[in-house]
């Protein structure tokens, strides 16, 4: 058969698939909406409603994957893999940072994640911008501090959960914040944390000195270091 009997032969298939090339080979189709939704879900680790309409697929296809068991809806416009569902234990804070992007882990659940407290969040604890939108957010429960300057920027980490990237304070940065916040969470919260991050040496004096300037709190911390070392 000749090349241009070949590419006659193709005349006619679906537009999605190229015509022959000069090797006589025929292209991969496109890619699906359904292979699309499978590929962002996966790469991103939690999907929101608003990644699958800027990828251009259309939400018809959520409602049809979901009754099929290819994605799993978390809550209301999250998305996840059926096998990262519960895959890390610490899933709430995958899901609380994709609803609030613009949230970092903070407080009693960076202190739970770092290792540094017995006390089991019952809810996730994250720190905003001062000026950001409360988040109108139901599930998982959140508990929002508000921060603004280094307060805010200084001293994240991030961590992957299920595929998510969740930033979060690194330990002397929370332990300072817990300080800072200790009304809301308790004094002796605080201070079992500063105890059980030098006794493990998670952190050094020096580095909590550092963000405890950043947060205000030097003459509450300085005192309970000097008594600890």
């Amino acid at each position: 058969m000749t090349s241009a009997q070949t590419s006659q032969q193709f005349l006619f298939v679906d537009k999605s698939v190229f015509l022959p090339t000069i090797d006589n080979t025929v292209a991969q189709p496109h890619t699906t909406h359904r292979e699309r939704a499978v590929e962002l879900t996966r790469a991103l680790g939690i999907a929101r409603a608003r990644d699958f309409r800027a990828a251009g697929i259309p939400l018809v296809y959520l409602k049809r994957m979901t009754d099929a068991g290819e994605l799993v809806r978390l809550g209301r416009g999250l998305y996840q893999d059926p096998a990262r569902v519960g895959e890390d234990a610490a899933h709430d804070l995958a899901e609380a940072t994709r609803l609030v992007p613009n949230g970092v882990v903070s407080l009693v659940s960076a202190l739970r994640h770092h290792g540094l407290t017995t006390q089991l969040p019952n809810a996730v604890w994250m720190t905003i911008p001062h000026k950001a939108r409360t988040p109108n957010v139901r599930v998982p429960k959140l508990e929002i501090v508000r921060a603004t300057g280094e307060v805010l920027t200084a001293g994240i980490e991030r961590i992957r959960v299920e595929g998510v990237e969740v930033p979060i304070f690194n330990v002397a940065k929370t332990v300072a914040d817990c300080f800072k916040h200790r009304r809301q969470i308790g004094e002796d919260v605080a201070i079992e944390a500063l105890r059980d991050a030098l006794r493990q040496r998670k952190t050094t004096a020096s580095e909590l000195m550092k963000y405890a300037e950043i947060d205000r709190v030097t003459g509450r911390l300085a005192p309970y270091i000097k008594a600890m070392q």
